[in-house]
């Protein structure tokens, strides 16, 4: 652990940071708004928030030395996460938060993938023997999920599609992170994610107004809790903790998620999610302890 001077351990906002992201599929299912509406009010309160950092000095005179090819990768990078929120979230409305954010943590496994051919990245037989035990265990979920309803299935491949792309957006993250800062680099993808979901809901026919205000009070919690008092408090404590140590808060995601759903939705917990679960947090354990350590802001993005 770092050194610090906090007033209180630095484990306390670790828990409040996983707290925080672990509300993100329970504010969502509490909302009737298509996915991709979600999405694009969740990271426009977001930018609202956090975006008068791209107005100060040194911020513009970063994005002032980008090249083409920085902005292309960024843009990218913006349309990835879109597809994200529009597949992960959709996922929400046909399977339950059990299934949905536990298969949402085989991102890292996805990564290492995508990295290893774009990037050429070797990972070691420790860490591909725990991205095999954890795929085993998504092929529990699925099974189990198929016997329930082909519909719960379908939400499993929209999670399973939504980590493919939130994938390739953190492998574009890993490739820039030496040439954007991480706070400039997060709020130009919002915006290029907001301009992409922004066509995506046009041309679904999606209205752009007309929610009750109960919808307004759902989206602008998305962006307060799990993405400010996650996602940002995750990123502040790098100071305070390594990156390894927030990273494997990514682990805590679907378990506080699933009681939660468990206390407010009375989403029960099938025996074949507990087991596919076990599975799959024993294999991303394997994986992220043999893994050589990541910024920790490449971990969360549900």
């Amino acid at each position: 652990m770092r050194q610090n001077s906090l007033p209180v351990p630095p484990f306390v906002f670790l828990l409040i940071g996983v707290l925080a992201v672990s509300f993100s599929a329970i504010l969502i299912k509490w909302s009737d708004a298509p996915a991709a509406i979600l999405g694009l009010y969740r990271l426009v309160f977001t930018l609202a928030l956090l975006g008068p950092v791209l107005f100060t000095a040194s911020s513009r005179r970063e994005m002032r030395s980008f090249n083409v090819r920085t902005w292309v990768l960024i843009a990218l990078s913006g349309a990835f996460l879109a597809f994200h929120f529009i597949f992960w979230i959709g996922s929400l409305k046909y399977t339950t938060v059990a299934s949905s954010t536990i298969l949402i943590t085989l991102q890292p496994i996805f990564v290492m993938v995508i990295a290893y051919f774009a990037l050429k990245e070797r990972t070691g037989w420790r860490a591909v023997s725990g991205a095999g035990i954890a795929i085993l265990g998504s092929f529990f979920i699925g099974w189990g999920d198929f016997r329930i309803s082909g519909a719960a299935l379908w939400g499993d491949f929209l999670s399973l599609l939504g980590t493919l792309v939130v994938s390739c957006y953190l492998v574009i993250g890993q490739h820039l992170r030496n040439a954007v800062s991480s706070m400039v680099y997060s709020l130009l993808v919002y915006v290029f994610a907001i301009v992409v979901m922004f066509f995506y809901c046009i041309w679904e026919g999606y209205s752009l107004a007309g929610y009750p205000g109960r919808e307004w009070m759902l989206f602008i919690l998305l962006a307060v809790i799990p993405t400010v008092f996650g996602h940002t408090l995750f990123n502040w404590l790098l100071k305070y903790m390594n990156a390894a140590t927030i990273s494997m808060a990514i682990l805590g995601e679907p378990i506080g998620a699933t009681v939660l759903a468990w206390l407010l939705l009375g989403e029960a917990v099938t025996s074949s999610q507990w087991v596919g679960g076990a599975i799959i947090m024993s294999g991303i354990w394997l994986f992220m302890t043999a893994s050589k350590p990541q910024k920790a802001s490449e971990g969360f993005t549900a």
